[in-house]
């Protein structure tokens, strides 16, 4: 069947977190005066925050942490790194940057332009975010693009993430989707595509950080506006 509905990944497919991520705790930093205070490095603190993250979030998609979990280690554990243990200044970054990541809305290039396009072409646009609930409607609505999707779901709503297929059958139905009439969009190659893929979806993979993967039946794309090609 011709493909009707199709679900949007946000961070680093639509919203660029890594950028506004990346903006938020550099200013962050500047304020708690961290370079003066612990003669550190803004950019050797944020690689390694960097690397910290990115495994805390695959251990929480993987189910292994809750976001509690993640919430308190990911700045603990890179101030850590440096030698700096104190659990209160982690606190104050984590505080910190929940609140103020949302002053930065930067979008992955083409995300609009994309956007209008498929709205044009009617299709009935939605999210499905392994984001914390509280503020992926926010990123969305913040940044412009809340009025292009139908659905907006976070896999908060029943703590179930991707890859696993409750949260696939949760998000289509909250969308009145069926399976053959959907597709899968997202940059993470475990949660999305092999997760979409798995539970029946046409997926495609935007593979922004050139990871390079591939697979039978999965599309590849590098830049959103190349969903014009088939869609």
């Amino acid at each position: 069947m011709k493909i009707q509905h199709i679900f949007f990944d946000l961070d680093n497919t639509l919203w660029d977190h890594r950028r506004n991520a990346y903006l938020t705790l550099k200013e962050i930093f500047k304020k708690e005066q961290i370079s003066d205070r612990f003669n550190l490095d803004f950019e050797e603190f944020h690689t390694e925050y960097f690397t910290i993250n990115e495994r805390l979030w695959e251990q929480i998609r993987d189910g292994e942490i809750d976001k509690e979990y993640l919430r308190e280690h990911r700045f603990y554990d890179t101030f850590l790194f440096f030698g700096i243990d104190d659990f209160d200044l982690s606190e104050t970054f984590e505080t910190q940057f929940l609140d103020e990541i949302l002053n930065y809305n930067d979008l992955v290039e083409g995300a609009f332009e994309i956007l209008e396009y498929l709205s044009e072409k009617k299709y009935k646009l939605h999210i499905l975010s392994n984001g914390f609930k509280e503020v992926t409607f926010r990123k969305c609505e913040l940044s412009g693009i809340k009025n292009y999707f139908q659905t907006i779901t976070s896999a908060d709503e029943i703590n179930i993430r991707k890859p696993q297929p409750e949260v696939y059958d949760y998000s289509l139905k909250k969308a009145g989707a069926k399976i053959e009439e959907s597709m899968m969009i997202g940059d993470d190659w475990i949660a999305d595509v092999e997760g979409g893929k798995s539970f029946g979806l046409e997926v495609v993979f935007l593979d922004v950080f050139n990871d390079n993967y591939e697979a039978e039946g999965v599309k590849v794309i590098k830049k959103l506006v190349e969903l014009k090609d088939f869609l």
